[in-house]
């Protein structure tokens, strides 16, 4: 039923595809409508084993699980806080075989102008996920709240570091920002990713992290790890669910990461339209939603058009932020 359901997709978009492909000289296959007829790849921008990646992966798994004539491939292409990966999809072929895993740092870098690219250079398919981020420190640390972390770090000769997933990333803004508005000073070390700045805190080279509550999640469940505020509006659910927001404890900050999925800028919006569809039928999923569940990621789905107003709004914001905080990376 869903190869015959998959079928039918592909007759009803045979004929958009053949008149927006005509026009990139693609091969007359691809314009007969057998989008996809090869493998998909997905490059996510960081490290493996962090959120990002978590989530590529299971949405790859999940995807193929609905459509098995279907295939997903999930590359790795980290550094630069992302910009690597973004690059290598806006300079792909716009045909639909190479999209991106995107992250927050798509509307964060253009503002710190370390890249050549805009955010608009790529494509939004679908938002998949949002996450607050969160002030993580070692289970054997001397600070039970986020009270006592303040105070050390005001200590006369005190800098505690903070790790984070790059310069100018999104955790590092993250950890800026709080670091301002409770009026302290910390030393950001910047790592590839998150995975590995959790590393670090976990071998006690580093006093904290500022990363997602998901990429903490499996070391706060064995008791390895401390959280001690999420950076929301509202707490988080599960593990997580005690720990309360920056703003009960009274640091007025909300801020956190959002992913999903994007191609380059002139992919036809047929193609676009197909890979939306498969978002939606994996975003349904009930296993899909209870692995994200259990990793502490959460779903949240935005539409095309709604993504990409979010992200054009987020543009607006990191620039402003990055202004107020005087960040600079050149």
């Amino acid at each position: 039923m869903q190869v015959q359901k998959r079928i039918s997709r592909r007759s009803v978009l045979a004929t958009g595809l053949a008149a927006g492909l005509c026009g990139l000289g693609l091969s007359s296959e691809v314009q007969a409508g057998s989008y996809p007829d090869r493998p998909i790849e997905i490059v996510v921008p960081v490290v493996p084993g962090g959120g990002t990646d978590v989530l590529a992966r299971a949405f790859a798994s999940t995807a193929q699980k609905h459509f098995p004539g279907y295939s997903f491939v999930v590359v790795n292409k980290p550094g630069a806080s992302g910009a690597i990966g973004f690059n290598d999809v806006i300079r792909a072929k716009p045909d639909g075989y190479k999209i991106a895993l995107i992250i927050t740092e798509l509307a964060v870098l253009p503002n710190l102008g370390t890249v050549r690219f805009a955010a608009s250079d790529l494509k939004p398919i679908a938002q998949l996920n949002a996450d607050p981020s969160a002030i993580t420190v070692g289970a054997d640390a001397p600070w039970k709240n986020l009270d006592e972390f303040v105070a050390a770090a005001r200590k006369p000769g005190a800098l505690l570091t903070i790790g984070d997933s790059g310069v100018g990333s999104l955790w590092h803004l993250a950890a800026a920002a709080f670091a301002d508005q409770a009026g302290i000073h910390v030393s950001h070390v910047p790592f590839m990713g998150a995975a590995p700045a959790v590393m670090a805190l976990l071998s006690g080279q580093i006093d904290a992290v500022a990363v997602s509550p998901a990429e903490v999640s499996p070391y706060v469940a064995t008791g390895k790890l401390r959280t001690l505020a999420i950076m929301s509006d509202q707490r988080a659910e599960g593990i997580f669910k005690d720990v309360p927001t920056l703003k009960e404890q009274g640091v007025p900050l909300s801020i956190g990461a959002w992913r999903g999925l994007a191609a380059p800028k002139e992919t036809p919006q047929a193609v676009v339209d197909v890979l939306a569809d498969i978002v939606k039928t994996v975003m349904a999923d009930k296993e899909f939603q209870q692995s994200m569940k259990k990793v502490e990621l959460g779903l949240s789905y935005l539409n095309q058009t709604a993504y990409t107003a979010k992200i054009d709004q987020q543009s607006s914001y990191f620039g402003q932020l990055i202004s107020k905080l005087k960040i600079s990376v050149k």
